[in-house]
């Protein structure tokens, strides 16, 4: 990848991630809404159906809003989780086409 895997909107650990079957990932950590949520959404329906998406932000609001948004979008929310470093992980999985 060579970049920073901690820059705004960065995707990270996608490639690893799918190789071992994971949910591609995505960094959100220093964004702020509304554009956590349009960066998530935008990921997740670039991804097939069923696929697993998880994001990462550091923004309260974020963490609040963005599962709302996405179950609003039709996507469904398997987590949100603080991951006790000042972040939260969210697991979205993608909306049947």
């Amino acid at each position: 990848m060579g970049q920073d895997a901690h820059a705004p909107g960065r995707e990270i650990a996608s490639a690893s991630a799918r190789d071992r079957g994971g949910p591609e990932e995505l960094d959100l950590r220093g964004e702020v809404c509304p554009y956590t949520f349009l960066k998530a959404r935008l990921a997740l329906e670039s991804l097939p159906s069923g696929a697993f998406l998880r994001v990462v932000v550091d923004n309260p609001t974020s963490a609040r809003d963005v599962p709302r948004a996405l179950a609003t979008a039709g996507h469904t929310i398997i987590a949100c989780e603080s991951t006790g470093d000042g972040a939260w992980s969210i697991l979205a999985r993608r909306s049947p086409a």
